[in-house]
């Protein structure tokens, strides 16, 4: 989200929740269900599929889009590798700001489409 205007970090700032987490921490699973979109604020997560490494999660990543945006299940597991700030929109919430902010609609869309085109 860092290129996301101040005025649409605000909206996003009313409807998260901000939680420290430590180490360890697992963000998201592998086939599992999602309802929960996540920005990573401060720390650094490791993104793995079929048990390999394939990318790092650090300052203004987000994840989980698209399990909210498709209604596929998790497509990687996420864990956190440090103690990790994330701000957490759940689902309701998540598309109430895509209708309400449509600026921040093609950024995480963009973000889907890399994501998507990266699993092939």
């Amino acid at each position: 989200f860092e290129l996301c205007s101040k005025r649409e970090l605000r909206e996003i700032a009313t409807i998260a929740d901000e939680l420290p987490l430590p180490a360890g921490k697992r963000l998201a699973v592998e086939g599992a269900a999602g309802h929960e979109f996540m920005v990573v604020v401060e720390g650094t997560a490791e993104v793995r599929r079929a048990g390999r490494k394939v990318n790092l999660l650090g300052n203004g990543d987000f994840l989980g889009e698209i399990a909210l945006i498709t209604g596929r299940k998790r497509t990687a597991s996420v864990t956190t590798l440090e103690p990790t700030r994330i701000l957490v929109i759940h689902e309701r919430d998540f598309r109430r700001l895509m209708r309400d902010v449509p600026s921040i609609q093609p950024k995480v869309m963009q973000a889907l489409a890399a994501r998507l085109d990266s699993d092939d």
